[in-house]
C-alpha cells in the first residue's frame, strides 16, 4: 500500500489537483501540508469545473478524509466559502470528512492589506504576490507574533491579539502611506472572526494523533503540495517565490507526520512551461506560439485570473526540480495542448555570454540572463480518445516523453491527454 506525496515541478499551476484526484481513488486520507489560498487546484469532473484553494482536492471522493495540517496558513473566510460551495453541490464537507489543525496559523484582513500595500510600494520591483496575505501571515508565524486557529475560540483572548496585531500593522501601513485600520474596523474584525471560529471549531482535532492512528490502521495517505519546486522559499528563484517550502521533504514537517519521508514522490509537470507573476523565465515565449499555448491551454490563474506567461519545457529546471524533490515518478499534464504543433522545442541547457552553465543558477539575475539551448522535436497530430497506454500515442509523442524520462532519470507514470477526469494514460 503506497503512500504518495504529490508536488509541482515548475512554478505552480502544473495540474496537481488533477493528479491528486486520481491518486485519491486509492487513498484514504489526503493531507494539505503547506501554503494557503494562494494555490488554486482545478478539477473537471463530468463537465463540472471545481477550483479549490484550501480544501484538498480529494474531497470530491466520498471515501476520503481531508486534513489541513499545521504547515498551512488558513483564511477562515475563504475556507468557509469553499465548505458552503461544496455542500451546496452535494459534496459532503463536514467534520467527518474535513479536519483542521488547531495549530495552523490564521490569515486576517490586516495581512492582506499589508501584502497589497507593500507590493504597491515595490513599484517595478514587485514580486507578483497574489495579495492574499500569505507572505505576511508566514512572516508573523516565523516572527512569533502569529495567531493560531485555536486562539480564535476564546473571544477575549482573540480581541487582545487582534488589537495588538493591528497596532503593529498600522505602523507599517502608515509608513507605506497606506490606509490604516480604524478602531471601528478592528472591533468589527474581532466580532466577525469570533463568529467564524464557532463555525470552524467542530472541524478542529488533534491532527498528530489522527495521523498516528491512521498509520497504525495502515491507512493510505496522500500528501498534497501547493505551488511548485521553483517557488520554494529556499530552493526556488528567490525572491520571486512563495513564503513556504514547496519541496516534498517538507511534507513531514508541515504535516507533523514523520513517516511522510517514506512516501513515494510524484512530481507533476506540464509538457510546456508556465509562470504567473514576476521573476526569471528562460524559455518564455513573447510570440504567437506563446499566445497559442496560453489560449489553447486556458492558461489563466485559478486564484487570480491573471494570464500565465508561457514557454517551452525547460529540462534544466525540471531535472533540478526532480533532484530537490527526490522524485520517484513523473506525471506529465496537458500533452494534448502540444498536438498539431509543427515542431516542439525543449530547453536542454543554458549559456551565459556563450559559456555553458553547468548548474541551475541560484542568482535570479543570472537566470534572467541565460540563453536557452534548444532541441527540436517533430510535432504530432491530434490524440485519439480511445488510448489505453503510451504505445497508443503517436510515435513523435512517445519520443518526446521518452526524452523527458531519459533526461531526468525518472519514470513517467501518468500522461494526461485532455482536461476531463479519465483522459489520462495512468499506471496508478
Amino acid at each position: 500500500m503506497s503512500n504518495y506525496i504529490c508536488v509541482g515541478g515548475q512554478w505552480g499551476d502544473e495540474g496537481k489537483g488533477r493528479i491528486v484526484d486520481i491518486l485519491s481513488e486509492k487513498s484514504d486520507i489526503v493531507v494539505r501540508y503547506q501554503g494557503g489560498n494562494n494555490a488554486g487546484h482545478t478539477l473537471v469532473v463530468d463537465g463540472v469545473r471545481t477550483v479549490l484553494h484550501l480544501i484538498p482536492s480529494g474531497i470530491l471522493h466520498k471515501h476520503i478524509v481531508c486534513v489541513i495540517a499545521p504547515g498551512v496558513v488558513i483564511d477562515p473566510e475563504v475556507l468557509l466559502q469553499e465548505i458552503d460551495t461544496l455542500n451546496a453541490r452535494g459534496v459532503v464537507t463536514d467534520p467527518s470528512r474535513l479536519l483542521l489543525s488547531p495549530t495552523a496559523h490564521v490569515i486576517f484582513p490586516f495581512h492582506k492589506k499589508l501584502d497589497l500595500a507593500r507590493e504597491k510600494a515595490r513599484g517595478s520591483e514587485k514580486i507578483g504576490t497574489t495579495g492574499r496575505g500569505i507572505g505576511p501571515a508566514y512572516e508573523e508565524k516565523v516572527g512569533r507574533r502569529g495567531i493560531r486557529l485555536y486562539e480564535l475560540f476564546d473571544k477575549k483572548h482573540l480581541a487582545q491579539r487582534i488589537r495588538d496585531a493591528c497596532v503593529f500593522v498600522n505602523t507599517i501601513l502608515n509608513a507605506l502611506d497606506a490606509e490604516t485600520f480604524s478602531g471601528h474596523e478592528i472591533e468589527e474584525m474581532i466580532e466577525r472572526y469570533s463568529q467564524h471560529a464557532q463555525r470552524l471549531k467542530p472541524f478542529v482535532c488533534d491532527i498528530h494523533g489522527f495521523l498516528q492512528r491512521a498509520r497504525t490502521e495502515r491507512k493510505r495517505i496522500l500528501f498534497e503540495g501547493a505551488q511548485g519546486a521553483l517557488l520554494d522559499v529556499d530552493h526556488g528563484t528567490y525572491p520571486y517565490v512563495t513564503s513556504s517550502n514547496c519541496v516534498a521533504g517538507h511534507a513531514a514537517a508541515g504535516s507533523g507526520d514523520g513517516f511522510a519521508r517514506h512516501a513515494k514522490v510524484v512530481l507533476v509537470t506540464k509538457c510546456y512551461a508556465t509562470r504567473v507573476g514576476s521573476g526569471p523565465f528562460p524559455t518564455e515565449l513573447h510570440d504567437d506560439v506563446g499566445e497559442n499555448l496560453r489560449q489553447k491551454g486556458a492558461e489563466f490563474g485559478a486564484t487570480t485570473g491573471r494570464p500565465r506567461r508561457c514557454g517551452w519545457l525547460d529540462m534544466k529546471a525540471l531535472k533540478y526540480a526532480c533532484e530537490i524533490h527526490g522524485a520517484d515518478l513523473l506525471a506529465i499534464t496537458k500533452l494534448d495542448i502540444l498536438a498539431e504543433m509543427p515542431t516542439i522545442k525543449v530547453c536542454i541547457g543554458y549559456e551565459i555570454d556563450g559559456v555553458a552553465v553547468g548548474h541551475f543558477p541560484w542568482n535570479p539575475e543570472d537566470l534572467a540572463r541565460v540563453r536557452p539551448v534548444y532541441r527540436e522535436f517533430a510535432g504530432f497530430g491530434p490524440l485519439a480518445s480511445n488510448m489505453n497506454n503510451r504505445s497508443d500515442l503517436p510515435k513523435e509523442a512517445q519520443e518526446y516523453l521518452s526524452f523527458i524520462e531519459d533526461y531526468c532519470g525518472v519514470h513517467i507514470a501518468l500522461v494526461s491527454t485532455g482536461p476531463q477526469r479519465g483522459a489520462e494514460l495512468s499506471e496508478f
